[in-house]
């Protein structure tokens, strides 16, 4: 009978390289300039979110702060936005308008 050899318990070393950050990948998109160009908000939008005029990017950006910084969003349906009366003239008169919903009736108001 042939007599194997115990293998060593020792761990191997593994030599650890330093890899190099992966590249990322230009997109081919260009954004949009219409989302850039600024635009001035009607009398009930602006009691929310400033008169100045600025990009959608922005208003989106202001009327989301409005809503965090009051608690509007829904507890249970987070996609659901409860107006208050700063926003209800904004949502034509509803009490609750969802976010998608939401966007489509600001831009009524920009322009």
């Amino acid at each position: 009978m042939a007599k194997r050899k115990k293998s060593s318990k020792k761990a191997k070393k593994v030599r650890k390289v330093a890899r190099k950050p992966a590249k990322k990948k230009k997109s081919g998109r260009k954004p949009n300039p219409s989302f850039m160009k600024p635009m001035t908000p009607s009398s009930t939008l602006a009691a929310v979110i400033g008169s100045s005029s600025m990009p959608r990017t922005e208003v989106t950006k202001k009327l989301w702060a409005y809503i965090k910084r009051n608690g509007l969003q829904d507890k249970n349906n987070r996609r659901m936005i409860n107006a208050d009366e700063k926003l209800r003239p904004v949502f034509g008169g509803r009490g609750q308008v969802s976010m998608f919903e939401m966007t489509k009736l600001v831009s009524k108001h920009l322009g």
